[in-house]
């Protein structure tokens, strides 16, 4: 069974040297003064936040989900009547909708997460 270790603590009597004081107060330092006129600032031009490519590519990605839901509504019976299992539970709806929806998605985080060129001031 380990043993417990005692903390390294000394504890030292209070004497009477020492006083108990109040809390020490530093005056602030005065802000040098100038006499220069304080410009401001140019206005920093409005863009948009992220480039063209990566809006064309957040398009196409919305493009592939929509297309992705169209696909899988599939194809109908013309008689309503009548129950198409096939149909239903076919490899078009139940796996390549789904991967058209992921890689949709997959292009909207990449869309976002693609940091714009750095434009050059000549």
């Amino acid at each position: 069974m380990a043993q417990k270790r005692k903390p390294n603590i000394s504890q030292k009597p209070l004497s009477a040297e020492t006083q108990k004081t109040g809390p020490v107060v530093v005056p602030k330092a005065e802000a040098a003064k100038t006499y220069a006129r304080n410009k401001p600032d140019a206005p920093k031009p409005i863009g948009l936040m992220f480039d063209k490519l990566n809006y064309l590519l957040m398009l196409g990605g919305i493009v592939l989900i929509i297309i992705g839901f169209i696909v899988m509504l599939g194809g109908g019976s013309t008689d309503p009547k009548v129950f198409n299992g096939a149909e239903l539970f076919s490899a078009t709806r139940l796996t390549v909708a789904p991967i058209l929806i992921l890689l949709g998605f997959a292009v909207e985080v990449a869309a976002i997460m693609l940091k714009p060129k750095q434009k050059t001031e000549a």
